[in-house]
């Protein structure tokens, strides 16, 4: 399966912002954002006005980095959500959301969706008492989260809550951090996605 193999920071970095790819380091000074607040590159400090289309783009990509997803994937979501009742745009970031991994960075249990991610892929995640190692699996209202493993991954997973107990979790879900267990209340609504992503620009993009 394609992954993205070079340094994450790069990625937080060339969009300007913290989209929170590399776990507890996001937590500290040393974030490369705050390190150093332009692009990568030997050209990263130069002003360039973008196009209509290099800003729908840039719009993309930071969407698709914030959720750990490829292009192929994100196009496979974009064409759910146009073919989906209600907004495209909103629709789209609901699939989004709905992804297991990203559940559980939502909720503190992982400080990035990559350690949720890894997570499942682990086979340290149940859903409704069964066994998920699909990472981009879609949850539903009602669905139980729960987090098993051995006592030194528990630990660490508690030590997740309380590195981000900053950031409470959305509305539409119900954690439990005592039993690692989390209830899916509802869908997301627009506001549930706290990052300032502009879906329309998206749309926009695809629909050329």
């Amino acid at each position: 399966m394609a992954k993205y193999a070079d340094a994450v920071c790069r990625l937080c970095r060339r969009e300007g912002e913290k989209l929170f790819l590399k776990g507890s380091r996001c937590y500290t000074e040393k974030c490369a954002v705050s390190r150093r607040e332009y692009s990568p590159g030997q050209h990263g400090q130069s002003r360039t006005k973008l196009s209509d289309y290099g800003i729908q783009l840039r719009e993309k990509q930071k969407a698709k980095r914030i959720y750990g997803v490829l292009e192929r994937q994100f196009r496979r979501y974009f064409s759910i959500a146009e073919k989906s009742k209600g907004i495209t745009g909103e629709v789209l970031l609901q699939l989004l959301e709905r992804r297991l991994d990203n559940v559980l960075f939502r909720t503190g249990f992982s400080l990035s969706r990559t350690e949720g991610r890894q997570f499942v892929a682990h086979r340290h995640v149940k859903v409704n008492g069964r066994t998920v190692d699909i990472p981009s699996y879609s949850v539903k209202v009602g669905d139980s989260v729960k987090i098993m493993g051995a006592e030194g991954l528990l630990k660490h997973i508690k030590d997740n809550i309380e590195l981000s107990k900053e950031r409470a979790a959305p509305k539409w879900l119900e954690a439990d951090p005592n039993n690692l267990e989390v209830k899916i209340v509802k869908l997301p609504d627009r506001e549930d996605v706290r990052f300032p992503i502009q879906e329309q620009l998206i749309v926009e993009l695809y629909s050329k």
